[in-house]
């Protein structure tokens, strides 16, 4: 007699209605959610926002002390949502270039554990560029929670930033955080929007690098889910230059990740590039992430993944991925203008552009072969049994679940103060 089909497995649509248990959990989900939003901008605005305004060098420093904690405090609450409504966890294997069969000491030398043995975090380095295949809305809130656990001491989910709809600026409460997070608004046209990322990214990169702190910009090259609707758009423009289209991904866009990396190396000399290949658990080869995971159907319904399998490659910037070569790049104008914010505009040649888009295609094949294995063995490698790692998506302690709602913030503005007195 087979065992009944997981809930998880079911698309959403054939999934049994809730109980009034269920239900009740669900509207505790959304008071508690909203009220650590409202907490954590209510921060910003009343107690930091005073701050930012005042012309003083050391008010200025306080002021974004405060808001890398409330962009701590948002991932924090992120993850203890998961911890009490959507439990799962992160199924972690590593690949590194150069490096043949991963054993369990290689493992090791990434895990970081408590006294008690518990796996607590994997030891990275700080400063990257992450990359994804983009499959459910959920993917940056599960990104967001995965960098709580990349070199934990150093907090990197206090820094990390990600690019947004322009018309998403100004959304109640969390258009506005997100604003104080520094996070990038763009109009999703190139030829306004180049200017604007290499103008945020360099002041961000110059900042991280100056002040010695971790810097993590998520990227997805997809630039959106794998859908039935964007399905087809792929194929046509994989028709369009002459290449095959790929079964579990969407064929990546290499303008703006080719951008980035060539706006962040000459400010972060020893720059990342972290690419993360994601599969979630009850989805069909041929079927689509959103039909089976929501935002809804995970913490209003309560049917999490059990489970994000997760496969990691770590490359050198400058070594292993061909940005260009950035010294012989000119200055060119850009809508008659050739700075802004003492930026310059560069061109990137052509010949560099062709290399870059063949590199992340070769690397999106990669992923797309190593996707379509893991259905078939459920390993990522060649590895039918490849060593890895388990990370349940929790807070290491429990006093940060008052960071989660920000309130620790004067605790943390007076640290801060003390900080910079003595320095």
């Amino acid at each position: 007699m087979s065992s009944p089909t997981p809930r998880y497995a079911l698309p959403i649509h054939a999934r049994a209605p809730q109980t009034w248990r269920r239900t009740f959990l669900a509207v505790l989900f959304v008071v508690l959610f909203d009220l650590g939003c409202l907490m954590i901008n209510g921060s910003q605005l009343l107690f930091l926002l005073p701050l930012r305004l005042l012309p003083f060098r050391s008010t200025r420093k306080l002021y974004y002390s405060g808001i890398r904690y409330t962009k701590g405090a948002f991932g924090c609450l992120q993850i203890l949502m998961c911890q009490w409504f959507a439990q799962t966890q992160l199924v972690v294997t590593f690949e590194r270039e150069g490096v043949g069969k991963f054993t369990d000491e290689d493992i090791e030398a990434y895990t970081i554990r408590d006294d008690k043995g518990r796996i607590t975090g994997l030891d990275f380095p700080t400063k990257f560029v992450l990359i994804a295949n983009h499959q459910i809305y959920a993917d940056w809130w599960y990104a967001w929670c995965f960098t709580y656990f990349l070199s934990p001491r150093a907090g990197i989910h206090r820094y990390i930033y990600i690019t947004l709809k322009k018309s998403l600026r100004w959304v109640p409460v969390v258009g506005w955080g997100m604003q104080f997070f520094n996070f990038i608004f763009l109009a999703r046209s190139w030829a306004s929007d180049r200017l604007q990322l290499a103008s945020d990214l360099t002041r961000l990169g110059r900042a991280a690098e100056a002040e010695h702190r971790p810097f993590c910009f998520l990227l997805y090259p997809e630039g959106t889910l794998v859908s039935k609707d964007t399905r087809p758009i792929s194929k046509k423009f994989a028709d369009k230059i002459g290449v095959k289209d790929f079964t579990h991904v969407l064929l990546p866009r290499s303008t703006g990740l080719h951008y980035t990396l060539r706006s962040l190396s000459p400010r972060i000399p020893s720059l990342k590039l972290l690419d993360m290949t994601v599969v979630y658990p009850g989805v069909p080869p041929a079927g689509f992430g959103q039909s089976y995971y929501t935002l809804r159907s995970i913490f209003l319904d309560g049917i999490p993944p059990p489970e994000i399998h997760i496969h990691l490659r770590l490359l050198d910037v400058k070594g292993q991925v061909p940005i260009g070569d950035l010294s012989a790049s000119k200055p060119t104008p850009v809508d008659g203008a050739t700075k802004q914010k003492g930026v310059v505009e560069v061109e990137i040649p052509s010949n560099e552009k062709e290399i870059f888009d063949v590199w992340l295609r070769e690397l999106w094949q990669e992923k797309d072969e190593s996707i379509g294995r893991f259905h078939e063995t459920g390993s990522f490698s060649k590895d039918p049994a490849p060593p890895k790692l388990n990370i349940p998506i929790q807070l290491d302690r429990k006093l940060e679940i008052l960071d989660a709602f920000c309130f620790f913030w004067p605790a943390a503005l007076a640290y801060s103060w003390k900080r910079l007195r003595s320095g």
